[in-house]
């Protein structure tokens, strides 16, 4: 019997927000529901964290200096290891702006200021959503 990724671990979710301050936020407010967090502060960050280790989400801001979010999801999508990340990004902008923008898939969008309640929602159902099963037969 194969067993697949089972339950046996907490989601481990990526944090990336260039605010200090909105990360641990997050941080504090994801733990305590139960997941794993790393949190880091800029989009080269990321790709150095998602290059050594898995991640079951990745919370990221849209704005931040240097590589955008934009570009971070973006070059998330073209790695093919990472394709599969579901990718939930942050902020204050309307989300029709964010999706002309935006040229990855991503799951979904979390508005600025963060809702603690909306928050946990969309990570939760991101997460169920997500369980990818590799069954493409290339």
């Amino acid at each position: 019997m194969m067993s697949e990724k089972i339950n046996n671990k907490n989601p481990h979710i990526l944090v990336c927000d260039d605010c200090q301050v909105t990360c641990l936020l997050l941080q504090i407010i994801l733990e305590t529901n139960g997941y794993q967090v790393t949190t880091v502060l800029s989009g080269e960050e990321i790709l150095q964290e998602i290059a050594s280790q898995e991640f079951d989400l990745l919370l990221l801001d849209v704005t931040m200096p240097g590589m955008d979010g934009y570009e971070v999801a973006y070059r998330i999508q073209q790695n093919r290891n990472c394709k599969c990340l579901p990718i939930l990004l942050l902020s204050g902008y309307e989300e029709d702006t964010i999706r002309e923008k935006c040229q990855a898939n991503v799951t979904g969008i979390i508005r600025k200021p963060v809702d603690m309640n909306v928050l946990l929602a969309v990570v939760k159902q991101a997460l169920q959503l997500c369980t990818c099963s590799h069954t493409s037969a290339a």
